[in-house]
């Protein structure tokens, strides 16, 4: 690819919202969108980079960004750079070809576009995994666990006080569903690991 392959693609893709800043730098700023394409100095490596979220937000859920960047971001990445988490692809010029860069800038736009809810699910899930965990170890069923649960709620160990019976129905609700989900393939799991 030359400079002038990452415009036309750029513009094919984003139209009147492609600005070329110098012959090495493109950026693309639409509704929440924030997409910047950069070359080398010596225009031997492309960068393409667009903005997540805020470094503080995705804190919680950095193993499950490393996990993704391992198995599931394809040909792009998640970094933390100036305080925001960014989606990025690097490829080098000499062998990229326009199929690719579109290929990455849909992966980059998806990225943007899932946010933290991706991993916050997985981070949701590792808990629920770990409550299940924990209320096998102390030979509780799943109905003592939901009501322990319940009465947490109730209490408010968990949840808002102040929540109405509809907000913290749904909230349980969702609990629940988890549970019943998760239950038996953490036993399932619990007899691999002693197998």
């Amino acid at each position: 690819m030359i400079p002038q392959d990452i415009t036309q693609t750029l513009t094919a893709l984003f139209g009147e919202a492609v600005r070329v800043n110098e012959p090495e730098s493109w950026q693309i700023e639409g509704e929440n969108l924030r997409l910047l394409v950069l070359l080398s100095e010596d225009q031997s490596w492309l960068r393409s980079l667009i903005t997540i979220a805020p470094a503080q937000e995705a804190a919680p859920y950095l193993a499950q960004l490393l996990e993704a960047n391992f198995d599931e971001t394809q040909e792009t990445r998640y970094a933390l750079f100036q305080n925001l988490l960014w989606g990025v692809f690097h490829h080098s010029m000499a062998t990229l070809t326009s199929e690719d860069f579109q290929a990455a800038i849909a992966r980059l736009v998806t990225l943007h576009q899932q946010g933290l809810s991706d991993s916050f699910s997985r981070f949701a899930e590792a808990q629920v995994r770990q409550i299940i965990r924990a209320a096998k170890m102390q030979g509780q069923s799943l109905a003592a666990t939901l009501q322990s649960l319940e009465r947490f709620y109730e209490e408010g160990v968990m949840g808002d006080l102040d929540a109405s019976a509809g907000d913290r129905s749904t909230v349980l609700s969702a609990w629940r569903y988890q549970l019943e989900r998760l239950w038996d393939e953490e036993s399932q799991d619990k007899s691999q690991d002693e197998a």
